[in-house]
């Protein structure tokens, strides 16, 4: 039995909407945050023989003036503190003053990543996404050439759906921000690129499979033809994404 996938739209785009609506809301609050690599600043790696709460490594940050410190607990008995860009000495208080507070000898490792690099990275970013958009409603519309102008109207939808997925996720880390803290860094710039390139790969695979289609079954209605396209890719986008899942 064909699922009919076209007259059950709506859902669809309920389904979505409850998800990109709140997320966009959250976009808007300022629940995306922002990690080190893209605001720049001081990841602090500190060992402890014993690993105190994240709560009174705080105070103790906010007691040396460093009130946007977020300590965090890592594997073993490490902590690792996010913070403003700290020079040396800044670093050498820290570490003494954790020392002080606690009673033991800390181990402390530091990285520093200046804002210019954040900024090159959204900068890069922007571009490949960018100049990637324009390549796919060029190749889309040549597929469809046949169609003379309406050809453009398959690569916008493509850049529709790229957009879509983008912002699904852009939202759900939004809400995640806003409530738990989350941060994101460049790994979760290569995870968008990568749903993108997933979300245009499987986009055009069904387009190009609706064009067959479209050329088998001349003068049949568009719903049915579409809804026989979506489910012959089906399985194919369902392995596709599962295969990419078990390495992770």
């Amino acid at each position: 039995m064909l699922f009919r996938v076209v007259e059950r739209k709506w859902w669809y785009f309920l389904f979505s909407g409850l998800v990109i609506v709140p997320g966009v809301v959250f976009l808007l609050l300022g629940g995306l945050r922002l990690g080190i690599e893209f605001r720049g600043g001081t990841l602090l790696d500190v060992t402890f023989a014993t690993a105190p709460a994240a709560a009174e490594v705080r105070e103790v940050m906010v007691s040396l003036g460093h009130t946007d410190a977020i300590p965090q607990g890592a594997e073993g008995d490490r902590m690792l503190i996010r913070t403003r860009a700290l020079d040396g000495a800044e670093q050498a208080a820290v570490e003494a003053a954790l020392e002080s507070r606690f009673g033991q000898d800390v181990q402390q490792s530091s990285s520093t990543v200046s804002p210019s690099f954040s900024v090159e990275l959204i900068q890069n970013a922007i571009k490949a996404v960018v100049l990637a958009s324009a390549l796919i409603v060029l190749l889309i519309a040549w597929a469809f050439k046949d169609y003379g102008w309406k050809a453009f109207r398959y690569g916008l939808a493509a850049i529709v759906a790229v957009l879509h997925d983008a912002f699904l996720v852009l939202g759900v880390f939004a809400i995640l921000g806003y409530f738990l803290s989350v941060e994101i860094d460049s790994l979760f710039v290569t995870a968008i690129l990568t749903i993108i390139g997933f979300s245009v790969h499987d986009t055009i695979v069904v387009f190009d499979r609706i064009r067959e289609n479209l050329h088998v079954s001349a003068g049949e209605p568009l719903n049915p033809i579409i809804n026989f396209s979506v489910m012959q890719t089906m399985v194919r986008s369902l392995i596709t994404s599962l295969t990419t899942l078990l390495p992770l």
